[in-house]
């Protein structure tokens, strides 16, 4: 077989980005997240809830289902690292995760109205979920053996989550301009639904489900075609036991890192606000906002590349820099846009009334969209650049499974606080408050991290 060469190597890395990342986009923010709420609320009216109050439960449903799912992969993620290290195999792993994406998303297709179940839709959107959280675990290990130089992993990191925001926008775009109808019956693109798909049904919104899947198994090609497992001299097939005794070693040892120990612990607050914003984007756009699916998907198109352009930049900003000053910035200004999308409500802005059918409002939450796709992506792209300088570089995978595990372990905190945030405020604008807070605690831990981390020679 011909030699893999470098370049062929990282541009296979990038395309798990381009393939995984509609699941992010498509399913969780903009289009199935969207859905699911208006279907549930829907469901719950016709059961004899008051409107608000079902629009509120549903926020509060979906808050629940990622947060159980938030929990499987908090248990799980470090231990399937550590396996997966002290194998030196991580491949198998990211053909099964693959394939739970692939049937999770595909399954999304039988969520219509007319029999819809809120277990069947959380369940399989569970199941793709957990799939794709733990397939960019162990993609994310091969960070460390693209580049020998670490100020060239940030620019990696940028680029290859920059394509991902690209490859998220050009799903979104042809989910928008060719299947999902606005209320003329009509695509962004003017055209009638693709296949003949029935609005009457939500054929055109429950497409995305397999567009996604389809989407996945395309474009993870390259990845398989470019990328294999550095052989580990030693290495033994998959043990459990060798690897649960590793992981227990390396958590006992945690203490004795502390930088490791402080960023496991503000990467787990910050991120997890992250994910609370993107997965209630658009869930809060259609209440509070009153938005179409549509109006929301040219949103998550606006946000999408914003993100793949600060991506680029906050990569260039990391190679010269380092990764913890855009780190940073990005907690900071997405500290102040939690703090405005809080504000709005249909006609008010920072408790300031205004006039009936005002466009400010909307126009904010398109300027605080593109503001988290900027931010955020940028912080995300950073952040997995700094794992590698804080985790041990014998002990890549596992570090990755520890960095999921601090993302998750208070990850289903976030969707369980807006949930139950909502429950009792009865409100989703003031069900999204716990953002802040938990913002706020990632940026002040930040205080106690190495630039370079424990482990630099």
């Amino acid at each position: 077989m011909a030699e893999i060469t470098r370049r062929k190597r990282i541009w296979g890395w990038y395309f798990f980005d381009w393939a995984s990342q509609p699941y992010n986009t498509l399913l969780l923010t903009f289009i199935f997240g969207p859905y699911f709420a208006q279907t549930a609320t829907n469901a719950l009216v016709e059961g004899g809830m008051d409107l608000s109050a079902a629009k509120a439960q549903a926020q509060a449903y979906w808050g629940y289902g990622l947060a159980l799912a938030g929990i499987a992969i908090a248990i799980l993620a470090p231990i399937l690292g550590a396996v997966a290290d002290s194998s030196g195999r991580r491949m198998p792993w990211i053909w099964l995760f693959s394939a739970m994406y692939v049937i999770g998303a595909g399954a999304l297709w039988w969520t219509a109205p007319g029999d819809f179940s809120f277990l069947w839709a959380l369940f399989f959107f569970g199941v793709g979920l957990i799939g794709m959280e733990f397939a960019t675990i162990f993609t994310n290990a091969y960070l460390p053996e693209l580049h020998p130089d670490p100020n060239e992993r940030g620019r990696i990191s940028g680029d290859g989550w920059a394509f991902g925001y690209a490859g998220g926008v050009l799903a979104l775009v042809a989910m928008i301009a060719l299947f999902q109808s606005g209320a003329n019956g009509r695509t962004m693109a003017g055209l009638t639904p693709l296949f003949g798909l029935d609005p009457a049904t939500k054929a055109d919104t429950r497409i995305v489900g397999p567009l996604a899947a389809i989407w996945y198994a395309v474009f993870m090609i390259p990845f398989f075609l470019y990328i294999r497992d550095t052989p580990k001299p030693g290495a033994v097939r998959y043990r459990v036991g060798k690897g649960l005794s590793d992981l227990a070693r390396t958590l006992r040892n945690l203490p004795r890192h502390p930088s490791l120990l402080a960023y496991l612990g503000s990467s787990m607050f910050y991120r997890d606000a992250l994910n609370g914003m993107y997965t209630f984007g658009g869930v809060y756009a259609l209440g509070v906002l009153d938005w179409s699916i549509q109006e929301i998907g040219i949103f998550g198109i606006l946000a999408a590349i914003s993100g793949a352009v600060f991506c680029v930049l906050g990569g260039r900003i990391d190679r010269r820099v380092g990764p913890m000053p855009v780190i940073v910035a990005c907690c900071v200004i997405l500290i102040l846009t939690a703090g405005l999308i809080i504000s709005l409500g249909p006609n008010s802005v920072m408790g300031i009334t205004l006039p009936e059918g005002s466009a400010l409002p909307d126009i904010l939450f398109y300027v605080s969209g593109a503001s988290i796709g900027a931010a955020g992506g940028a912080l995300q792209a950073s952040s997995r650049n700094m794992l590698t300088r804080q985790g041990n570089p014998e002990r890549m995978t596992e570090a990755f499974g520890l960095y999921a595990l601090s993302g998750k372990a208070t990850s289903f905190l976030a969707p369980a606080l807006i949930g139950i945030t909502s429950d009792l405020t009865g409100s989703q604008r003031l069900g999204i408050t716990p953002v802040l807070g938990l913002f706020i605690i990632g940026l002040i831990l930040l205080a106690w991290v190495k630039p370079k981390g424990d482990f630099a020679t």
